[in-house]
């Protein structure tokens, strides 16, 4: 009999967002049967899973890959002041999704080899007595960056070993989670639902997730925000930026587009460094409730989403250099051509980063 991954059963359903009990309905078997098939109790039979294939929309090969199923990534966060939780569906939806790329992403590989300029060094946070500051400056100087603002932050997770995604998350609103895979590159996927300047935040919150979270800890998202804040706010840096000047909305705005962070990142940055009398600050965060920008800063402030490369050369490579038309790339990854033009933008033009790609 052909071998059937019950975990994919799972990850097929629930990329669709079906319930197992809408699942079973579709496919015309009772759901206690279709939970025996996903927690690999019984086999389905040749014929339940094709049936299953039409109704999830995936080849039949599909389910005979033999990969490791992941489960929830470390850390997952909602993003910020829009929503406070994240259902078990939506989850469910985006744990499917990255099970999905991870698996296409290692076949692609296969095929290319990506050797990383540089390493993403591991600086564990109970070690260096939780001093936040002092980690991003090291990392920063790790990556030799230099002073000031940074200029492409994705240019540089890249360069660093990292695969940087942008997905729609299910549709809910994380904004961001990595997952360090054994033997594969870390992965990190941001929600494109959100502006350049969170985005921006949000990768260097999951940079600080490898960097400083071997096991999760009950402080770990805070102090990935205050890694996020160091590491892109620098304070030897910034304190240029506001000593001297008096720090108003008008101020925050000058600011934003050149070190690419909110309004509310500068604010609270200078707030945290003491460079911002807290009447004052008070008195600021009134002005982004009043003036609504909590959510939504200035349209005219806004820039556009940093470029992943590695993905990007990846497919070029495929469809350019190696010469797969579509349906044969998607046979090779077992997903379907319609699927994969949407889960990968195919209709545009590849265009590439700057990233090392050459072929294996």
């Amino acid at each position: 009999m052909t071998f059937v991954n019950s975990g994919l059963l799972r990850v097929a359903r629930q990329s669709l967002g079906l319930s197992q009990g809408e699942a079973a309905s579709k496919i015309n078997i009772p759901q206690v049967t279709l939970s025996r098939y996903e927690n690999a109790v019984a086999i389905p039979s040749p014929e339940v899973l094709v049936r299953a294939a039409q109704i999830y929309d995936v080849p039949v090969s599909f389910f005979e890959q033999t990969d490791v199923v992941l489960g929830a990534p470390l850390s997952v966060h909602p993003m910020w002041r829009k929503k406070q939780s994240v259902t078990v569906k939506e989850m469910d939806k985006i744990i499917a999704e990255i099970n999905i790329r991870i698996m296409q992403i290692r076949r692609m590989l296969a095929g290319v080899e990506f050797v990383p300029e540089m390493t993403i060094p591991k600086f564990d946070i109970e070690e260096y007595g939780e001093d936040v500051e002092h980690i991003a400056a090291l990392v920063r100087s790790h990556w030799m960056i230099p002073k000031g603002p940074i200029l492409d932050l994705t240019a540089i997770a890249e360069r660093a070993g990292a695969m940087v995604i942008y997905s729609s998350m299910g549709d809910s609103s994380v904004s961001g989670v990595t997952i360090p895979v054994p033997g594969l590159l870390p992965v990190i996927f941001l929600n494109f639902d959100q502006p350049a300047d969170r985005a921006r935040f949000t990768l260097a919150h999951e940079l600080a997730h490898l960097v400083m979270h071997r096991f999760p800890n009950p402080s770990m998202e805070k102090q990935a925000n205050a890694f996020a804040s160091a590491f892109l706010m620098p304070a030897r840096d910034i304190q240029s930026a506001f000593i001297g000047k008096r720090i108003d909305l008008s101020r925050l705005a000058a600011l934003k587009p050149e070190w690419k962070v909110s309004m509310q990142a500068l604010l609270y940055r200078a707030q945290s460094l003491g460079l911002v009398p807290e009447r004052q600050a008070s008195y600021l965060w009134r002005q982004f409730s009043f003036h609504r920008m909590k959510i939504h800063e200035p349209i005219e402030l806004n820039f556009a989403l940093e470029e992943p490369g590695v993905l990007s050369r990846m497919l070029k490579l495929h469809l350019e250099t190696f010469g797969y038309s579509i349906p044969d790339f998607a046979k090779m990854l077992h997903w379907h051509a319609h699927r994969l033009k949407q889960l990968y933008n195919l209709k545009d033009s590849y265009q590439t980063q700057g990233v090392g790609l050459k072929l294996a």
